[in-house]
């Protein structure tokens, strides 16, 4: 079992995915897909063609809730890794033949799909790049959500820059890495979008003029909302590598 690429998919209210959409395809320097699914609900965000890059972001219109985030992992076996979640205490949410919905054993939705031979992934953007999902897991839940974690994905388990946070590395070709964060209050486990920085505060300006706005500021991080009302997450780190500009690691963490 071997995964072969990720997407980092932001889930937004499916009445705001047109603003959903505006946002994030000039914030990653890509364009929409037309619309596909049984509502129109899905979108790709596909690169440039002059990149000779692979898309790694998509889009969700959800029928409740403000959304979030969620992992798409990509194999040549969808019914082999959707198996192996299973045994490590996943639960099967829906069978779609070659995509699967499974559930996490923290209650965190995630999917297994299709690998189509994607394999290169898309150029920083403006001073960063969206490589990060971060897995906002409660403490109770933290231990068996974060060895489920790194035994589906085989990636490497690194400390982060706080004590809250782990890092699952995956190989570097491909481009969305997990940050498992540990809560400091028990609620229900979610995920959101992290984008690595060269310069906070100038990619937070952008941002800011293209509709999202800062919410809190951390020392190496900003939490902001977009214009569907999605939170993600400015982060200091180095956007082609990951890792904190300051040693130029990779484990890095908000």
């Amino acid at each position: 079992m071997t995964i072969r690429w990720t997407y980092a998919f932001a889930d937004r209210p499916a009445d705001r995915l047109s603003e959903a959409s505006a946002f994030w395809t000039t914030v990653t320097g890509t364009r929409a897909s037309e619309p596909r699914g049984e509502q129109g609900e899905f979108m790709t965000l596909v690169p440039d063609a002059a990149d000779w890059a692979d898309a790694c972001v998509k889009l969700q219109g959800v029928a409740e809730g403000d959304g979030g985030a969620h992992l798409d992992l990509c194999t040549e076996d969808v019914g082999q890794l959707a198996g192996a979640a299973r045994g490590l205490g996943a639960d099967l949410v829906a069978d779609h033949g070659d995509w699967v919905v499974l559930r996490s054993p923290a209650g965190q939705l995630f999917c297994a799909v299709q690998w189509h031979g994607e394999a290169v992934r898309p150029p920083v953007v403006a001073g960063s790049r969206l490589d990060q999902v971060c897995l906002d897991i409660p403490p109770s839940a933290y231990a068996p959500e974060s060895e489920f974690w790194a035994a589906l994905t085989g990636w490497d388990r690194l400390t982060g820059s706080r004590p809250e946070f782990e890092v699952l590395r995956p190989p570097a070709a491909l481009p969305v890495r997990i940050l498992l964060q540990r809560l400091d209050a028990e609620r229900p486990a979610s995920a959101h979008l992290d984008l690595a920085c060269a310069d906070i505060a100038e990619v937070r300006a952008r941002h800011e003029r293209l509709g999202a706005v800062a919410v809190h500021h951390g020392p190496h991080w900003s939490v902001m909302r977009d214009p569907a009302g999605g939170v993600y997450c400015l982060t200091g780190r180095d956007p082609q590598t990951g890792g904190l500009p300051s040693t130029g690691r990779r484990p890095g963490g908000h």
